[in-house]
């Protein structure tokens, strides 16, 4: 029969009840763990940074999932550092494959004279929409894709996490597409 870790089952206690200072209690113990466990995992600090939050988020939001009769706190979360830090691997090599994929079947062609044209009124087209983008979304997406700079060197150029680099570009990305694709369809 295991022991039962009576601190572990009051802090998931505290966590139920809504008490942050027991979530930071448990980010002061375990947070290292889990983020060591999940660097050591995907070998990338941003993706281990992004694994840990998910496991402190999910025991924060479904703290009733911990039984303490089945094991301690900390193997607890170590155990779904390495399932998301194996569920995030997947998904980046998955994205991987679907862009290489994407660029085999649809290698870049050659333009035409006549193509120039049709180039030129799109770019004012999409030039148009990124101006209308608030200020740090049109600052990370002309970083990203007018200057070729990576997630990561986006962040240290604007001097922000890559966590908020990365939803900067995304969110610019969504209203870029909501805004464009109407437009793109007049073009074709």
């Amino acid at each position: 029969m295991r022991a039962v870790d009576s601190g572990d089952a009051v802090l998931v206690a505290r966590l139920a009840a809504g008490d942050e200072e027991a979530l930071a209690e448990v980010w002061q113990r375990h947070g290292p763990l889990v983020f060591g466990l999940a660097r050591r995992l995907t070998g990338d600090s941003s993706t281990a940074e992004d694994v840990t939050q998910e496991v402190f988020v999910t025991l924060w939001q479904q703290p009733e999932r911990f039984d303490a009769q089945r094991g301690s706190l900390r193997a607890y979360l170590g155990v779904h550092a390495q399932r998301r830090a194996i569920d995030a691997m997947r998904r980046d090599g998955r994205r991987t494959e679907r862009e290489h994929r994407h660029h085999r079947l649809h290698p870049t062609a050659v333009a035409t004279p006549g193509d120039s044209a049709e180039c030129s009124e799109l770019a004012g087209v999409v030039r148009n929409a990124i101006k209308k983008l608030p200020v740090e979304q049109r600052e990370a997406v002309e970083l990203a894709y007018f200057r070729g700079l990576t997630h990561r060197e986006v962040a240290t150029t604007l001097g922000i996490p890559e966590g908020t680099a990365k939803s900067r570009l995304r969110l610019a990305q969504t209203k870029l597409q909501t805004w464009l694709d109407p437009n793109l369809l007049e073009l074709v």
